[in-house]
């Protein structure tokens, strides 16, 4: 197959209902407050019995381990790990972060329903609870999910008490050796209860696809799964509406049929004229709302969103959305967020998205697992592209306890719990069936492959499923790369062109891609390119020349998308730091973050951050490198490096021309970037000018050398949040000289109050070293920066962050809490 064209629908689950709308007869309710939380085992843990007053009061989603206090023993292990190129067992810390993140946690929290409630169907949905969660209402055994990352539902109605009190109790068991970054630990996603009649729609009950789009009208099949558990012979009518952006109903369709105990299928196809379509630039979404009748009385709401839009991936061409050929931009994502950890939180995802969208990425691998419902709705409003993962193990053992011990029994469950959640996203566009597999080199494990595939094409037909190869030729060669319709090379940018030319029905990306390191405004030298280069500070240097053995500089996996067109993208290697995976500081060290993010672990840019978005964007770009604060190196070389879509620029030295340069498709390393390699450091200034296609004037960036640190500074990217309690303002905190310029060196110590309505939530300064707790009130500047996140409260007012430290000028902000 070297063409995949699917037109289609997709819709997004949302919060897949009508929360408590005033006319459905269906209600959502969020379990975010009143948990209690134990950490530790508990032999009667579910008794609804159980004095659990001295618990520590939460609210979910909530990750027990993200305070802890770091320490490089508790991951500590022994481990060979193929995927680095490990010969033999080697010495590993902090693989998962050297956070408490291992253990039993019980969490309880109590639930009201009523006699009005009796008849009524009574379920609780989890979007995710890491791990092996187990599930008890009223001291009874509810049921079970092993995997940390999948969304489940079980029914509670056989266990309620009404009118009476009932205890919702759930266990859950992170073992040591289980992952290889880190998980997160707890209800890190949203619980919530739904309370329907006893006919209503399914549990992830509808999918609806498009088969046809034109400029006049757009097809929509919509097929609803209604769930009826009684026995009477009653009559079911389905009406489903669909409404545009703007609120307006531009159609709808009624279908009826005798019910029958269990699921009853509705199928309906209506059309919609002149449909907006869904696309990056416009993400336009519809609504489908599904009113279940039974005898003229509406038994159920359910509302779901969706979006038109076609894809096509050709082998030779590349990737289509609606009719347009389109580069994928991506960036691979662990679910973590830094110093909040595991629990989602909708403001800090879309603060990484809208990072992303600034720096021109257009797609987001969910790497390596099931996301966040939260992140796909966010990617569906903002115009992303996603690829959702299923596993980073099937059989094959990277972990004593990973998922490897779960595989045979649930990895069909798991897909399909994926699937169902996810597969009316209009942001989809590709399931993944694992990324490294250990299987790729074992002969006769295509049917295994095979297994995953069949299930993705039982429950969505209308997406390709793809998987990330590390050892690529093995995977071909073992059948396993057969199996999949698109083919993901991970870090293999010499050799697309090789098995393009070798294997004529095979769609060829980039799955994982780069893998360069660098530590925020560190610099190196002499300035070279540098494969696992270890430094006494543990830190990489920013000149964006440092790579993993197995991995590539931005530039080269740059050029090879572009010297082969038939290569529809590529997933850079990370957006985002992420806990765990401290590559290349890997054995007894005190790193416990990873260095491959284009952006640090508090959210801050890297240099590398505009090298790509002078390469993606098409907004003007002109990024600077290095700082000018290096007293040790007066009289020695410093080369400039510059980050510009800017067809030429000039950089002047204390005044003083060094040259023109404009990028040279023949220099691996000028390319992509202006290189002036013999500048003689003296303090100053240095300043870029670029200069546009007619050869004027077009921008400058201006570099001093700073002075002795004087005086803090504050910058919030919002002033104003919600008071919800969740809302959170993320504040930029740097050190200036007395003239006002940053100080990219200094590393001082600053201690933060807040006060008013709202709290500090975490501090993080991106150094992956960093020792100090994230939910400590004090911290150590990075390389003259940090930030401060500030949560709301429910009350609305002001919140005063106040910033200081030794011998500077402290700082004070308010953010309002609306």
């Amino acid at each position: 197959m070297n063409i995949i064209k699917i037109t289609f629908i997709l819709i997004c689950l949302y919060s897949i209902t009508i929360i408590n709308a005033k006319d459905s007869p269906r209600n959502t309710i969020l379990l975010d407050t009143g948990w209690r939380f134990h950490l530790g085992d508990i032999t009667n843990g579910e008794s609804a019995d159980l004095n659990d007053q001295n618990w520590e009061q939460v609210s979910v989603p909530h990750d027990w381990a993200i305070c802890g206090n770091f320490d490089m023993t508790i991951d500590m292990q022994w481990t060979q790990v193929i995927e680095d190129g490990d010969t033999k067992s080697e010495l590993r810390t902090g693989r998962t972060g050297a956070l408490p993140m291992f253990g039993i946690g019980w969490y309880r929290k109590e639930i009201d329903l009523s006699d009005v409630e009796k008849g009524k169907q009574i379920s609780v949905e989890f979007d995710g609870a890491m791990s092996n969660a187990q599930v008890f209402l009223n001291g009874k055994f509810v049921g079970n999910w092993a995997y940390g990352y999948s969304s489940f539902a079980f029914d509670l109605t056989p266990f309620v008490n009404f009118g009476k009190k009932n205890i919702l109790a759930v266990k859950l068991h992170n073992e040591d050796l289980s992952s290889r970054w880190y998980s997160g630990a707890g209800l890190y996603r949203n619980v919530r209860m739904v309370i329907t009649n006893p006919i209503h729609v399914a549990h992830w009950g509808t999918q609806i696809t498009t088969p046809d789009i034109t400029t006049k009208k757009g097809t929509v099949d919509i097929h609803t799964s209604i769930k009826k558990t009684s026995t009477e012979n009653e009559n079911i009518r389905l009406i489903t509406e669909i409404y545009d952006s703007k609120g307006i109903k531009v159609a709808s369709d009624t279908r009826q049929q005798k019910g029958i105990e269990g699921i009853n299928q509705f199928i309906q196809q209506i059309e919609v004229k002149a449909p907006q379509l869904w696309n990056i630039e416009s993400p336009n979404l519809y609504r489908a709302v599904s009113n279940v009748y039974v005898d003229n009385q509406l038994y159920d709401k359910y509302e779901t969103t969706f979006g038109f839009r076609t894809i096509e991936f050709n082998r030779e061409k590349g990737f289509f959305l609606n009719g347009q050929k389109t580069k994928i931009y991506g960036v691979c994502l662990h679910h973590d967020l830094g110093p909040l950890g595991a629990a989602v939180n909708v403001r800090a995802t879309e603060r990484q998205l809208e990072m992303m969208k600034e720096m021109g990425c257009n797609a987001i691998r969910t790497s390596h697992n099931p996301p966040s419902p939260e992140l796909l709705e966010l990617c569906d409003k903002m115009g992303f592209l996603v690829q959702v993962e299923s596993f980073d193990e099937w059989l094959g053992e990277k972990n004593e306890n990973g998922y490897n011990k779960y595989f045979d029994e649930w990895c069909e469950r798991d897909m399909e719990a994926m699937i169902r959640r996810d597969r009316n996203h209009p942001s989809v566009i590709m399931w993944s069936i694992g990324n490294e597999v250990r299987e790729q080199k074992q002969a006769g494990t295509a049917h295994i492959a095979r297994r995953l595939v069949e299930v993705c094409r039982r429950e969505d037909p209308t997406r390709p499923t793809t998987a990330g190869f590390n050892f690529h030729t093995e995977a071909i060669d073992n059948g396993l790369a057969n199996e999949i319709d698109l083919v993901g090379f991970n870090y293999k940018p010499y050799d697309y062109k090789v098995k393009h030319d070798q294997y004529p029905d095979m769609i060829i990306y980039g799955s994982e891609t780069a893998s360069a390191i660098s530590s925020r405004g560190v610099y190196k030298f002499p300035v070279e390119e540098r494969t696992y280069d270890w430094y006494e500070d543990y830190q990489i240097s920013s000149y964006d020349l440092d790579r993993v053995s197995w991995g590539a500089i931005p530039d080269v996996e740059f050029a090879a998308q572009e010297d082969n067109d038939f290569v529809f993208g590529e997933f850079v290697w990370t957006g985002f730091d992420y806990l765990g995976e401290p590559t290349p500081y890997n054995e007894g060290t005190p790193a416990r973050s990873s260095y491959f993010g284009i952006v640090d672990l508090a959210g801050l840019k890297k240099d590398r951050f505009y090298l790509y978005q002078s390469h993606w964007s098409d907004e003007p770009v002109l990024h600077v490198l290095p700082h000018w604060n290096f007293p040790e190196r007066i009289g020695q070389i410093v080369p400039v490096f510059c980050y510009t879509n800017y067809p030429k620029a000039e950089l002047f030295v204390n005044g003083k021309s060094m040259g023109t340069r404009t990028h040279d498709k023949s220099d691996k390393y000028k390319r992509y970037r202006l290189v002036w390699e013999d500048v003689i450091y003296e303090p100053g200034e240095i300043k870029v000018v670029a200069y546009d296609n007619l050869g004027k004037f077009a921008e400058e960036k201006i570099i001093r050398t700073a002075g002795k640190p004087y005086q803090i500074k504050m910058t919030a990217d919002r002033n104003l949040i919600n008071a919800d309690g969740k809302d959170l303002s993320f504040i930029t905190v740097e050190v200036l000289d007395k003239d006002g310029n940053p100080c990219p060196t200094s590393n001082q110590l600053l201690f933060f109050e807040a006060n008013g309505e709202g709290k500090l939530k975490a501090l993080c300064n991106g150094d992956a070293t960093s020792q100090t707790s994230f939910c400590s009130s004090y911290m150590n500047l990075f390389n003259g920066k940090l930030i401060a996140i500030v949560e709301s409260s429910q009350i609305k007012g002001n919140i005063e962050i106040h910033a200081f430290g030794s011998y500077l000028k402290e700082d004070r902000i308010i953010i309002n809490v609306k």
